[in-house]
């Protein structure tokens, strides 16, 4: 299968995390707001997507309302307009689609786009909202890049727009961060073993597992290192050692020349 390589901007500019949010100035993760705010500094952006009951892209990290919004239950028990009516806590914005992220970006910067496992166990996917993303962005103009914890997610991305550059998001998948995960399936995604079978061209690993030899193995391979999530200078500093480059949120990573 072949690879489709980052292009440069992936790699000189910082990603912010879940676009540039801010809490106290009202620009929540994944919010326009913070789109709007990471185009107009200049940054690269990195958002997340579960799909709605009516099968349209939502960007959006949780699986639930909850916590982002005052209501309640599952993303995908509600349709893109009930989900486009529901305001984000402490922010005029609703909840986007990524039609509309896709709009307000316009191609000014890169775009790393993280589809959220719809398994819910690391399993094989129906491939509803991979291909809602693939004919979401179909003819837009800008850098994109696509990624995903789970593996089957990025196969159908390969299969759907074998075009767009792909990777995998991986971590160090400790048993007890990942629970009900069984520690077995802990360890075989831990060791990064779908990166040749899905044709991806870098991963996005967890900063706090960067010297992990199967990270440096990638990199002599030829893949490139992302990062996440990055929350200091110092770390900043730290982790651009062995990645290419870092997802930041909490202060402002310097730009690249």
């Amino acid at each position: 299968m072949s690879r489709v390589p980052l292009p440069d901007s992936f790699l000189r500019l910082p990603l912010t995390h879940r676009a540039l949010h801010d809490r106290a100035a009202g620009r929540i993760e994944n919010s326009p707001l913070a789109v709007k705010a990471a185009v107009a500094a200049g940054y690269g952006i990195e958002v997340d997507l579960q799909l709605s009951r009516d099968g349209v892209p939502m960007v959006f990290h949780d699986e639930e309302l909850d916590r982002l919004t005052d209501e309640t239950g599952p993303v995908n028990a509600r349709t893109a307009a009930e989900l486009g009516r529901i305001a984000l806590k402490g922010s005029t914005d609703t909840i986007p689609t990524l039609a509309e992220i896709l709009t307000l970006i316009g191609g000014k910067v890169p775009l790393l786009i993280e589809i959220k496992d719809q398994s819910l166990v690391m399993g094989p996917t129906d491939g509803k909202l991979e291909a809602a993303t693939a004919r979401a962005l179909d003819g837009y103009p800008g850098d994109v890049a696509l990624m995903s914890f789970n593996p089957a997610s990025v196969a159908h991305m390969a299969r759907l727009a074998p075009h767009l550059p792909r990777g995998i998001t991986t971590s160090a998948y400790d048993p007890d961060d990942w629970a009900p995960m069984p520690a077995d399936l802990c360890a075989r995604f831990r060791a990064i073993p779908d990166y040749d079978a899905t044709g991806s061209s870098f991963i996005s690993h967890e900063a706090a597992d960067l010297d992990r030899d199967r990270v440096a193995e990638l990199k002599r391979q030829g893949a490139r290192v992302l990062t996440w999530t990055i929350r200091s200078p110092e770390a900043e500093g730290a982790a651009r050692r062995v990645a290419d480059n870092v997802t930041f949120e909490g202060y402002l990573s310097t730009l690249q020349a």
